[in-house]
């Protein structure tokens, strides 16, 4: 497989989870997958989650079970964590987490949560409809109670930014994995470039 090229992450973890986070990266990166979020957690126990995808968007259970088997011995022989824990490898989902730039292009026209890490016109919580990239800004369409019609918002201010589950959402995620598994989907492909 090897070597998809990873795009950097805006928003990272923090302790141990960055610890994990730097520690499986460059395993992934050879595998073909980039990280999207490393997370712990404490229910049922200990349990360390990592996100994983293709540069396409896509990860199937089988990837999932590969990257596991890929991973276990390397954080066994790490580490990190005090005690048992459970590995969990998932896919980001339908209302994923945005981690990188070229998200909020590849997902341009579907509603977003975004929050800020400071106040950005006296709001720190925004919801709208990504419009793309101006630079190093995210252009969103926001109602006007939330400064509307339009708001940039400075990438580096942004400490979490998640898809909103919609109908259309849903639909278009199942046209790119359609695509996606027939060979035919360009990595990150915006909206407009999938046909039905």
């Amino acid at each position: 497989m090897g070597g998809a090229v990873s795009e950097a992450r805006f928003i990272g973890e923090a302790g141990v989870a960055a610890e994990i986070a730097a520690l499986v990266e460059p395993s992934l990166n050879d595998m073909g997958f980039r990280i999207v979020r490393v997370s712990i957690s404490g229910r049922n126990g200990t349990t360390v989650q990592i996100m994983a995808e293709r540069p396409d968007g896509t990860i199937t259970v089988e990837d999932c079970a590969d990257i596991s088997r890929q991973l276990s011995p390397l954080l066994d022989a790490h580490d990190p964590i005090a005690g048992q824990y459970t590995l969990e490898i998932s896919s980001p989902g339908i209302d994923r987490p945005l981690a990188r730039p070229s998200d909020f292009v590849a997902w341009a026209g579907h509603e977003a949560r975004i929050e800020t890490k400071q106040l950005v016109g006296g709001r720190r919580r925004f919801r709208g409809v990504l419009k793309g990239l101006a630079g190093n800004d995210v252009e969103l369409e926001v109602p006007p109670d939330q400064g509307g019609p339009e708001l940039t918002l400075p990438i580096g201010l942004i400490s979490e930014a998640r898809l909103v589950l919609t109908d259309e959402l849903i639909r278009d995620t199942l046209r790119r994995a359609k695509k996606a598994a027939a060979g035919n989907l360009p990595p990150a492909a915006a909206p407009d470039e999938i046909e039905d």
